[in-house]
């Protein structure tokens, strides 16, 4: 309270201060306390300071928070200065951070710049994720159909996922010709609940491959959807699918899917 207080009314007398901390024997709280407080002012200093610790050449045990602070209080300084960090290492967890900061600072055009043009398939990734927390969809989708790496490609499924891009994610469960990126899409199908559930019927009435209908009874059962599942259970002429169906309601704290089990042993 008192490093607050004084940064904003007497910054002359208070940066020396800051600095005495940071250098000193404080706490690692009270030092990353007064790390935020720098980064909140405009002086000169102050930011030659948070400059010095973001690039590692002081005080490393702080880069990381100095880093994500840059990215809070947003402002084209800091971004380029976070630019400017992220083009001069070759540290991929280091970038990574930048790439955090990027999304929470709102610079959509650098995270998207990495996902595009990084020759680490990771970063490439990493950037694919940090576009989906920013509803980049447009994006996703246009770097998906761009993308040649399947491990990228998965990652950016999993930004149309966190971006609520449903539209884009049934559009490959539907037609992407890869096996596993097909199986990833109809796996987020079922994550994004009930609504997908018309969606899945028609890709499991559209197929004969065993393993893409065992991924959907998955979805379903993800869904908590009781009904497709007895439904399939009932007509699917596959054994090891309706054996399936049977496993996944067995499982099930459903009424319906109870009730279903009950008849199914009358049955039998």
């Amino acid at each position: 309270m008192a490093i607050n207080s004084l940064v904003h009314t007497d910054p002359e007398r208070a940066l020396p201060l800051l600095e005495k901390i940071l250098k000193g024997r404080s706490s690692d709280e009270v030092k990353e306390r007064a790390l935020f407080v720098l980064a909140q002012s405009g002086a000169p200093r102050a930011r030659q300071i948070i400059a010095d610790v973001a690039r590692g050449s002081a005080h490393p045990e702080l880069q990381e928070k100095a880093i994500h602070y840059l990215g809070v209080f947003r402002g084209k300084e800091n971004q380029q200065l976070l630019e400017d960090i992220y083009r001069s290492t070759t540290n991929t967890e280091l970038k990574e951070q930048i790439l955090h900061a990027f999304m929470v600072s709102g610079a959509r055009d650098r995270v998207l710049d990495a996902a595009r043009n990084e020759k680490s398939t990771e970063l490439r990734g990493e950037a694919a994720h940090q576009l989906g927390v920013m509803g980049a969809r447009a994006e996703l989708w246009q770097l998906y159909r761009t993308e040649k790496s399947r491990e990228v490609k998965e990652e950016i499924i999993q930004g149309l996922f966190i971006a609520g891009d449903m539209e884009h994610i049934l559009e490959l469960a539907r037609t992407e010709p890869d096996r596993e990126l097909r199986l990833e899409a109809i796996q987020k199908l079922g994550v994004m609940g009930a609504r997908t559930a018309p969606a899945l019927w028609e890709i499991y009435r559209g197929q004969s491959d065993p393993e893409i209908r065992e991924q959907v009874i998955q979805a379903f059962f993800v869904q908590g959807n009781a009904k497709a599942l007895i439904e399939i259970a009932k007509t699917e002429k596959n054994r090891e699918l309706r054996a399936e169906a049977v496993q996944k309601l067995s499982v099930m704290n459903h009424p319906e899917a109870r009730e279903y089990l009950f008849q199914f042993l009358k049955e039998d």
